[in-house]
């Protein structure tokens, strides 16, 4: 598997999500798978089928994510400001509407729609990389192009 880029707030969620599945969600899980065989025959028990269901996708959950964070790198805090990189924040403008936007560009494992966080694999994410401050950019995407200038590059 090649290495993942992380954010170290975003490599932390990972770890935070990993110690709940092992710990909390898997005592859960076990209890529930307990609770379904004790009402009887588990061979028509859909209530103990649903519980192991759940219990293998855990399961599935905890190793891609110890996958995950065993092929992880940890973005460095003094990556250059000077161009758009991962972990970079980029503040544009988009040129047909005169709105301002910002995303921060993340590897995929952290992309949030909602925090602002798009994957670097995404169209406007990959479009974006290496490019400067107050240079345009011009994206194809299904629903058209987007015309953007990017006005400033920091990091979080």
């Amino acid at each position: 598997m090649a290495d993942i880029y992380l954010t170290k707030k975003g490599h932390q969620k990972l770890l935070e999500e990993l110690e709940y599945l092992k710990t909390t969600k898997r005592r859960q899980l076990s209890k529930a798978i307990g609770e379904a065989r004790a009402h009887g025959d588990i061979s028509e028990n859909a209530e103990y089928d649903a519980a192991k269901d759940a219990q293998g996708m855990n399961e599935k959950r905890i190793a891609e994510l110890e996958q995950k964070l065993g092929s992880a790198r940890i973005l460095d805090d003094n990556i250059s400001t000077d161009e758009v990189l991962i972990g970079a924040r980029v503040k544009l403008k988009d040129l047909d509407t005169g709105e301002e936007l910002e995303y921060t560009l993340v590897a995929q494992e952290e992309a949030n729609y909602e925090e602002n966080k798009i994957s670097i694999d995404s169209p406007i994410g990959s479009a974006l990389l290496n490019h400067k401050l107050k240079e345009s950019v011009e994206i194809k995407i299904p629903a058209g192009t987007l015309k953007y200038r990017i006005l400033k590059i920091s990091r979080e």
